[in-house]
């Protein structure tokens, strides 16, 4: 992975090509903003696709609007381009995350950036096709 420095809210299994992000406390632009240039760099530098887990499950927070949704959402269409194809699964029980998730899931319809907003780990965990104990690995801690 180069010197991709990760934050402690993100793993990457490279095996697997899944990047794994987990929020805690405030969900803000500048937590978006983080993980958004983590993606970003890892597309640019890695030749592989990789699917994406946000876990939201562990945020206390969320201060973000649909207008900001909707800007990052189009960013990242643009920015992935016409890579090959991707699944971006969003697992959320707040009802405001699972909203933003189904505008970002709307907006990125017909790009390669394939969104699903899922409330159970073990859904998620099949419609991305990887193992579940890496989905639930650091969950029962932060909970």
């Amino acid at each position: 992975m180069n010197n991709i420095k990760l934050p402690p809210d993100v793993e990457f299994y490279e095996d697997i090509r899944l990047l794994v992000y987990r929020p805690r406390g405030l969900v803000n632009r500048e937590a978006v903003n983080r993980i958004i240039t983590v993606i970003g760099e890892l597309e640019t530098t890695l030749k592989e696709p990789f699917n994406r887990f946000s876990d939201t499950v562990g945020a206390d927070a969320i201060d973000l609007n649909f207008e900001y949704i909707i800007h990052v959402s189009l960013y990242r269409r643009s920015f992935y381009g016409k890579r090959p194809p991707i699944k971006s699964a969003i697992l959320a029980t707040d009802a405001t995350l699972i909203h933003y998730g189904k505008v970002h899931a709307l907006l990125t319809q017909g790009s390669p950036i394939n969104v699903r907003v899922f409330q159970e780990r073990k859904e998620a965990a099949q419609w991305l096709g990887g193992p579940i104990a890496i989905l639930v690995a650091d969950a029962d801690q932060h909970q």
